[in-house]
């Protein structure tokens, strides 16, 4: 890599924060990145940093991947506090929350809540969508290391925490579209219906959506359940969909119904793949 490439720090190399470093090597930028876990996700190109702070001292913009708000509450903390830091700007990728951007956006450095929807394989063919929101200066200064991520971005607001509720209620709607399309699917075969058939045809009518046209004929009828995202992820992002709704004394009948479901299938099966879902549900 160039000596002369701006340089981006990364923290957080899992199954999607890997994938994304890799797209910002691969678009021209010299990647310098640290994960708690070590440096064997380390994408080819980019150079390893022992610590978060020393991702601090390298980078004036830090894109985050992390599991939750509690852990982007550590790191920020960690990259605002370092000695000598260049730091100035975070991008996070992760789903943290509203009430957590919030509170992340007022830790010393200008805070960019930029969640992804997509998943891995998104991710890999830069069709990941990245929803973000934050100050319009903050979101300019980090223009181009977003459109390293991914091809798709979509501003959604000027304040931390907008972005978050556009993720939370789209993993919601995710979560209860591939439970509900595990039990339609289920219910069919009990009735003697060839699985694929109904797949193919629910993606022609009007029960069509993410569940039927991606996860199942991709992951639950081939056997594979290798979608890169787990339950105790999407139980995570279910409960903080759930708190919010509560917060603002909204509608919760159908959010309270996917909330328990994905809850007892992590408790049950903590960090399995997401569309295993399928057999949970039908008890197969």
């Amino acid at each position: 890599m160039s000596g002369t490439a701006p340089v981006v720090g990364f923290v957080g190399l899992g199954s999607m924060g890997s994938v994304l470093a890799e797209n910002l090597v691969t678009a021209g930028f010299e990647v310098v990145a640290h994960d708690a876990a070590g440096p064997a996700r380390l994408p080819e190109d980019a150079r390893w940093a022992r610590s978060c702070a020393d991702t601090a001292r390298a980078a004036d913009t830090v894109v985050l991947s992390l599991p939750d708000g509690e852990v982007c509450r550590e790191v920020v903390q960690e990259l605002a506090s370092a000695r000598d830091r260049r730091v100035t700007h975070v991008v996070d990728t992760s789903t943290v929350g509203v009430s957590a951007a919030g509170a992340l956006a007022g830790m010393g450095l200008a805070y960019v809540d930029a969640p992804v929807s997509g998943g891995v394989a998104g991710a890999r063919m830069r069709t990941l969508m990245i929803m973000y929101a934050g100050r319009q200066e903050h979101c300019a200064h980090v223009e181009a290391v977003l459109a390293g991520l991914s091809d798709r971005r979509r501003l959604i607001g000027d304040r931390p925490g907008q972005a978050q509720a556009l993720k939370l209620a789209n993993n919601f709607l995710s979560a209860t579209a591939l439970a509900a399309t595990s039990e339609a699917v289920a219910f069919g075969t009990a009735a003697g219906l060839d699985p694929a058939v109904m797949v193919d045809v629910l993606n022609a009518s009007s029960g069509r959506s993410g569940a039927s046209t991606d996860k199942f004929p991709d992951e639950v009828l081939t056997g594979r359940y290798a979608s890169g995202f787990s339950n105790t992820l999407m139980a995570k992002d279910v409960r903080l969909y759930l708190d919010e709704v509560t917060r603002l004394d909204g509608p919760a009948v159908v959010g309270a119904v996917t909330a328990d479901l994905w809850s007892r299938f992590a408790a049950a099966l903590p960090g399995a793949d997401f569309t295993r879902v399928y057999p949970f549900t039908t008890g197969s």
